[in-house]
């Protein structure tokens, strides 16, 4: 069987964490014991998140701008994508006793896409409302305030179309490796006169994990979060975990659930369960044995 299963935040840094390399190697160190139960079990490409990873870097080219360059926000993509793939490779490697390999991911997107007419995801530090329209006007950003904490820069997050490095993530899984792809969403590109060209950008990991798992004819997709399973209710007295959802409920739910990180991960997983027939599955670490007993997780199904 190959699964697919994709890493949410939590894997990486914890509420109150400062994010040192040290508490992310930590941290992974037990989701990588958590994910035990699949190595056995076929195949297996990760993907994970990188939101914190990409701000932290962000706010380090903004303090050294006077001394050296600053990058655009898609190599930034790449270089936390080097950044956790070095720490999810070295703990994943011990766990599985067998290679690891960690593939920089490029992943076309549609310049046309309407995404990028309203750019909505914040990246990076936050600022003054002075110095975030001085920024505006001359680095040509979009900026916006964000949770009564300041205002912040705001980028497109494009629909993922294709994984340009599918035939390399093929070749790692056949020689036995296990593979780590998309890390972040995978660098956003578009294809410009036959080249491939960086797009200022962020893909949402989720997406880019079913685009992947749909073109690998992945048999299970795995999105794991910080929560056990999809609820109905949220934050309410009638809060209720979900435990399978078809296609149809799976819809009719999407409108009740927090625009945030759970809408994306059900779109997901609904068309991973759509394309392919198979099954969906998401919950936290923590619970993964018991999801994959269906005694804990959310399974998301085709009809």
């Amino acid at each position: 069987m190959l699964t697919v299963v994709a890493l949410g935040g939590n894997a990486l840094m914890r509420p109150g964490e400062r994010g040192t390399a040290a508490e992310q190697r930590a941290n992974l160190r037990t989701t990588c014991e958590a994910l035990r139960p699949l190595l056995d079990d076929g195949d297996l490409v990760v993907t994970h998140g990188n939101g914190p990873q990409v701000g932290n870097e962000l706010v380090r080219q903004e303090r050294a701008a006077d001394e050296v360059p600053p990058l655009p926000l898609y190599l930034a993509v790449a270089q936390t994508q080097a950044e956790i793939g070095a720490l999810l490779e070295s703990e994943l490697a011990a766990v599985a006793g067998r290679p690891v390999v960690c593939l920089l991911t490029h992943v076309r997107v549609d310049e046309n896409d309407p995404a990028f007419e309203r750019p909505t995801k914040p990246v990076g530090p936050f600022y003054a409302e002075e110095q975030a329209a001085k920024l505006e006007s001359e680095r040509g950003w979009v900026v916006a305030h964000d949770a009564g904490r300041g205002w912040r820069r705001v980028v497109p997050s494009p629909k993922p179309l294709e994984i340009v490095e599918l035939e390399a993530v093929r070749t790692l899984l056949a020689a036995g490796t296990i593979a780590i792809a998309c890390g972040g969403g995978g660098i956003p590109v578009s294809s410009r006169n036959g080249r491939l060209s960086g797009v200022d950008a962020v893909i949402d990991k989720d997406r880019a994990s079913s685009v992947l798992a749909i073109a690998l004819r992945a048999e299970r997709l795995l999105i794991l979060t910080d929560v056990d399973a999809v609820s109905r209710g949220w934050g309410t007295a009638a809060q209720e975990e979900l435990r399978e959802l078809d296609a149809a409920s799976a819809e009719a739910l999407l409108p009740d659930l927090a625009t945030g990180s759970m809408v994306p991960k059900v779109e997901a997983s609904l068309a991973f369960a759509q394309a392919t027939g198979h099954e969906a599955l998401i919950t936290s670490a923590a619970s993964l044995t018991e999801a994959l007993d269906a005694r804990a997780g959310t399974r998301i199904t085709a009809p």
